[in-house]
């Protein structure tokens, strides 16, 4: 399987990134990279080893770290991970399209 990064986990992975390099230092956010990729492994070898979403049953979400949930999604037929969001686990979960 191969990973494919939509635009907005693109863009909410980033924003993590940039949060962390203005509030904390760069061993931390060092760390969170090389958890995400972590993550992203695990997911390769066992891409059902997370939770199904609550509200979407074919997305899962990825434990990153506590204050980060990775959405994606399984697309076997074309051998695929897709990768659809980062998520603060401290916003408002109302909001969550997951």
């Amino acid at each position: 399987m191969k990973v494919r990064w939509t635009p907005t986990s693109k863009v909410t992975y980033l924003d993590v990134l940039s949060y962390l390099d203005e509030n904390w230092t760069k061993k931390e956010l060092q760390s969170f990279v090389d958890t995400v990729e972590k993550v992203i492994s695990q997911i390769l070898e066992e891409p059902y080893m997370f939770e199904a979403s609550k509200k979407k049953k074919n997305i899962r979400k990825g434990f990153v770290t506590k204050h980060n949930t990775l959405y994606y999604r399984i697309k076997p037929r074309k051998k695929e991970i897709e990768l659809l969001s980062f998520w603060d686990n401290r916003q408002d979960t109302n909001t969550l399209r997951y």
